[in-house]
């Protein structure tokens, strides 16, 4: 079923990073058994009608990993190459990311197999709401609640909350996390995951003595967590010298002026062809040298053919599984930090747990209360995390995975089995 890691198979590599961790935890084999499989999957298959009028029809996904903790909580991606093995692994990082940072919620994530870009707005509306109505019998505020992913957005989450409301009978706003503020989405939700990505970097860089001022950074990936990213690490006063979106990439020694990149990206859809600049392709920018490294782009982008030539002394994971099992090995050798996704990148479902509860008590807080909360969500995870990789001598990740499992684990045990 699975490809092996090297081949992009992401689901492997969840699984063998739940071993590592479980073997240090002393898990017991029921227990793995469990959390190598998620509770329940979803594929459906639905057709629509296009602006042409043609028919075509679309596959879609909804994982749901685990409930010991709480309802299921996980993005949803639109995306031609989304498979569900890849959607099982992301459901799967999902839980530890809920239970590494402390929020009541198990790990869920779907998917759609398309792509976007060659969608008119009626056509993504329209392949929106049927596949929310065909997953309508397991999502809801109490049972699994979506949010934004890879090329989905505000737009689409309000489409959803709008069609599971109107199959319902009444507005139903926690059903999804990442709406519009304008139908109870909550203040900060779309710079959350980037800017809190930034808060471990910094809390990071406090623990290794790197002055951030003057600091490089290269970022991969240019979405929503790639942009909050650089522009958090530029207002800390750090260089960003690299960027690359879906495109490719552009270098620049003495940094790059985010302003003028975003500009040039509404201008022309992307961030290549940058005037001043020196072209690059996204894996690339990866290998330049440099203090940080967020690649926040797509899975399996650093690996072992090519971890021994990345050059930063620090890597923050914005996206989902960047980094190899393989590359971790090569990359702790040479004395790399690397801030693991399941922290690094979990300031989206903190703001969105966040959002869930707001609009659960229907009572609204501002984006400097958010922010803070954040803050100090974030750091005190990053402690945890950190005095756990002091204590077991054993790098981020793992550290990471230990905190998660022991909290999922002992949930399980708690909960125990029905009937």
């Amino acid at each position: 079923m699975s490809q092996s890691v090297s081949d992009g198979g992401v689901l492997e590599m969840a699984r063998r990073q739940l071993d590592q961790a479980a073997d240090r935890l002393g898990l017991d084999e029921g227990a793995r058994k469990v959390l190598k499989q998620p509770q329940r999957v979803l594929m459906v298959s639905f057709p629509i009608k296009m602006d042409d009028g043609r028919m075509e029809v679309f596959t879609g996904y909804r994982v749901q990993h685990n409930f010991a903790r709480g309802p299921s909580k996980g993005g949803l991606r639109y995306h031609p190459l989304v498979t569900l093995d890849e959607v099982t692994a992301l459901s799967m990082w999902m839980t530890w990311k809920c239970a590494v940072v402390d929020i009541p919620f198990g790990g869920a994530k779907g998917g759609v197999v398309c792509n976007p870009k060659e969608l008119s707005v009626g056509e993504l509306e329209r392949l929106t709401r049927r596949f929310t109505s065909e997953i309508g019998i397991i999502i809801g505020p109490e049972k699994d609640i979506p949010a934004p992913d890879v090329y989905t957005n505000p737009q689409v989450m309000a489409w959803i909350m709008d069609t599971f409301s109107m199959n319902k009978g009444y507005s139903i706003p926690a059903v999804v996390t990442g709406k519009p503020i304008e139908m109870g989405g909550s203040h900060g939700r779309l710079e959350a995951t980037g800017r809190g990505c930034v808060y471990t970097i910094q809390d990071a860089a406090a623990r290794l003595g790197m002055e951030l001022k003057g600091a490089r950074a290269v970022v991969q990936g240019f979405g929503n967590v790639g942009q909050a990213a650089a522009k958090a690490l530029a207002e800390l006063g750090v260089k960003i010298i690299a960027l690359a979106d879906s495109n490719g990439g552009i270098f620049a020694i003495d940094g790059l002026d985010l302003a003028a990149v975003l500009a040039h990206k509404d201008q022309t859809g992307s961030v290549t062809g940058m005037p001043g600049t020196e072209s690059m392709s996204s894996s690339e920018i990866l290998e330049l040298e440099c203090e940080i490294l967020v690649p926040s782009a797509l899975e399996n982008q650093i690996r072992g053919d090519n971890a021994g030539r990345i050059r930063a002394k620090l890597i923050a994971e914005g996206a989902n599984g960047p980094t190899t099992p393989e590359a971790d090995e090569i990359l702790l050798k040479k004395g790399v930090t690397v801030i693991p996704d399941i922290l690094a990148n979990a300031g989206g479902v903190i703001v969105s747990y966040f959002e869930w509860v707001q609009g659960i008590q229907h009572f609204f807080w501002t984006e400097e209360e958010v922010n803070a909360q954040l803050r100090r969500r974030m750091t005190a995870s990053f402690d945890v995390v950190y005095s756990t990789k002091e204590r077991e001598g054993c790098d981020m990740r793992t550290a990471a995975y230990l905190v998660a499992l022991k909290r999922v684990s002992e949930a399980m045990q708690l909960r125990g089995l029905y009937p």
